[in-house]
This record gives structure tokens, C-alpha cells and sequence, in this order.
């Protein structure tokens, strides 16, 4: 793919995860205006407005399964598992717009292509901890993934309590003190 033609793409699908953030009703039009691309551009791209929604969830899973080696790399592993889960929470939350424009089988379907990349992105991040043993050796990625799903929704209210909500989950998930010798 040549520059110019991956730049419109990554427009496009900047764009369109703002418009449908905002409002999932949003018009594939709207989305090309929003990017600065012509209808055309657009269509040769992403042929349907289903096309689009599913592209720009698998961009932000990618965007987020990508992230975990960098955190990881910088931060210590509760620290790169708290900042990856608070752009998680706020992934969610943009998502959240985004699924009001997905019908029930396109919703299937991105689920089943995400959960796995999901999953194994908090794998990494829990078993580093795990492995310096800063986080308890029984914590397991489907628990602590579920347990995001409030987090989304705290993020949403007028006061966000998801940091203060994670804090409690993180604090749940260290490892025992081991008795001194």
C-alpha cells in the first residue's frame, strides 16, 4: 500500500472512531468529511459502514494488544497492567458508541476475533508480575477482564471512579507478603 494510501486509511479510521464514539448513527459521508477523504477514498477502503465499524475495532484491540510489550519494557508489571487497563477502560468506553453501530451478528463476530489478542495481552502483563511476584499466582485473565467491565462503565458517570475502582482490583491481585526471616 503506497503512503498517501495508508495515511487516508489511518484518517478514516481515526475519524470514524470519533464520529462513532460520539454517536453510533453516524453517516459514512459524515466520516469521510470528518477524515478529509472523498466518498470515494472511503468506499475503496471500507465498501460498507459494517466494513468500517469492525476495522476500527480491530484497530484499537491491535492498537492496545501492541501497547503491552512497550508498558512492559518501561513500567514496572503493576504499573504497565494499571496503564494499560485505564486505556483499556477508555477503549471500552469509546467502543460502548461504537456498538450502536454494529448489528448483532457484526458484535459477534468482532468478539470472537478480539477476545483472544485481549486475553492474551493481560496474560503477558499478569504473568510478568507473576514472574517477579508482584502479583498473586492465581490471578487469571478472563477474571481480571470482567471484572474491566465495571471499570468502563465507572469511567462513564460524572465522577470517574474507575482509577480509584482499579486501585482496588490491583490491590486484590498483589501477591501475599511473604514473612520476613
Amino acid at each position: 500500500m503506497r503512503s498517501d494510501a495508508r495515511e487516508n486509511r489511518a484518517r478514516i479510521l481515526e475519524a470514524a472512531r470519533d464520529a462513532f464514539a460520539e454517536d453510533g448513527r453516524t453517516s459514512m459521508n459524515q466520516v469521510a468529511l470528518r477524515a478529509g477523504v472523498g466518498a470515494g477514498t472511503l468506499y475503496r477502503n471500507f465498501p460498507t459502514r459494517e466494513d468500517l465499524v469492525l476495522a476500527v475495532y480491530r484497530h484499537e484491540v491491535d492498537r492496545l494488544v501492541d501497547s503491552v510489550p512497550r508498558l512492559l519494557a518501561d513500567l514496572p508489571p503493576v504499573d504497565a497492567l494499571r496503564a494499560w487497563t485505564l486505556d483499556l477502560v477508555e477503549a471500552m468506553r469509546r467502543k460502548h458508541g461504537l456498538g450502536d453501530a454494529l448489528t448483532p451478528a457484526a458484535h459477534q463476530t468482532i468478539t470472537e476475533h478480539t477476545y483472544g489478542p485481549v486475553i492474551g495481552a493481560i496474560t503477558d502483563l499478569l504473568d510478568s508480575g507473576k514472574a517477579e511476584d508482584s502479583i498473586r499466582g492465581d490471578a487469571d485473565p478472563g477474571d481480571f477482564l470482567q471484572l474491566t467491565g465495571a471499570l468502563w462503565r465507572a469511567a462513564s458517570t460524572p465522577v470517574d471512579r474507575a482509577p480509584r475502582m482499579l486501585d482496588l482490583i490491583l490491590d486484590g491481585l498483589a501477591a501475599p507478603s511473604r514473612p520476613q526471616t
